[in-house]
């Protein structure tokens, strides 16, 4: 690293920016770990998760189209249903938001050569793109895709409201893309920190980039707890843990307090590299600096903080929620 930032070796002036060495075409593209390729992977793959997604949506409404509409049948109804969220909040707007974006722009902003960990970088596109795969092959299963709903409720996503293997690749596309978004947030969290130009302080950066910084934040908070209990899932599926099982003295609620303490911080993952966004553009368009700069950045961060402090307002009805401190939460 001292030789490539301080040069001791003279190099031939005729050579070197000329000659290109290593892969080119398509295996360069497989084995790049330049970000803004990986950013163009992650880009196309996202529009191509959108556009399957939308079409789930479109034969959905076909359905819905008409009373008793027969375009398609209950069961692969509920497959369609819970395959169209399950695309278009884990495949398609995550990985757009924080990995197709962060990867283009957020080293650009900083003044940074590339992400902090290109290789885990590229690793976290090919987990994501396995992943995806991995979910979308549950329909060319016996049993079809999986069919409980993009949240996995317990105990419809137990084996014996929800058999075959389209459950367990829904799981097991949800771990892949899940290890993705982690290794992704540890990589722009250390590029930020790490990898900024000099004179670059923390309080210069563009407001996109501290938006990114508290969504790799979140990441790193709210993604392993789903990791964990798709864990407990699968192994209540497969090795008979009974952990959301009543049956087996577990409690099916568990999964939704799990579920939702990532939901809730994921919907400002989605949302605050595009809050970030529109404080870039409006500033460069008008022509006028962005007013109020360092209060947007702690009103970001306030956000961040309350998300993670909400989760079980989506369970009200479930009656083990106290409600004045998840009421008082969410007004805030």
């Amino acid at each position: 690293m001292t030789d490539v930032l301080h040069p001791t070796t003279t190099h031939d002036e005729g050579h070197g920016h000329e000659e290109h060495h290593g892969p080119s075409g398509l295996l360069n593209w497989l084995t790049s770990t330049d970000h803004k390729v990986i950013g163009m992977s992650y880009t196309v793959t996202a529009v191509i998760m959108l556009v399957i997604g939308g079409l789930f949506a479109e034969i959905v409404r076909g359905q819905l189209a008409t009373p008793n509409g027969h375009l398609v049948s209950l069961a692969q109804y509920n497959e369609l249903f819970t395959m169209h969220g399950s695309v278009m909040i884990y495949l398609f707007a995550g990985p757009f938001a924080f990995g197709a974006l962060a990867n283009v722009i957020v080293p650009i902003q900083i003044g940074a050569p590339d992400m902090a960990f290109p290789r885990l970088n590229a690793l976290s596109y090919w987990l994501y793109l396995t992943g995806s795969i991995t979910m979308l092959s549950g329909f060319f299963t016996a049993g079809g895709a999986a069919n409980f709903g993009w949240v996995g409720y317990a105990p419809l996503s137990n084996p014996l409201n929800a058999p075959g293997s389209g459950a367990d690749l829904w799981i097991g596309g949800l771990l892949l893309t899940g290890f993705s978004a982690i290794f992704t947030g540890v990589n722009l969290a250390a590029t930020v920190f790490y990898l900024r130009a000099p004179g670059m302080t923390m309080f210069r950066m563009p407001i996109f980039t501290w938006n990114l910084l508290v969504v790799a934040i979140l990441i790193l908070l709210a993604f392993p707890v789903l990791t964990a209990g798709l864990i407990m899932l699968y192994a209540d599926r497969h090795f008979g843990t009974h952990i959301f099982s009543v049956a087996g003295g577990g409690v099916p609620v568990l999964w939704q307090h799990i579920f939702w303490f990532w939901g809730h911080p994921e919907v400002y993952i989605l949302a605050l590299p595009f809050f970030g966004m529109v404080t870039e553009i409006i500033p460069v368009f008008s022509k006028k600096p962005v007013f109020g700069y360092k209060g947007m950045v702690f009103a970001t961060i306030t956000i961040a903080a309350l998300s993670l402090g909400v989760w079980a307002h989506h369970m009200f009805t479930t009656g083990v929620v106290l409600l004045p401190f998840f009421s008082i939460m969410s007004l805030l």
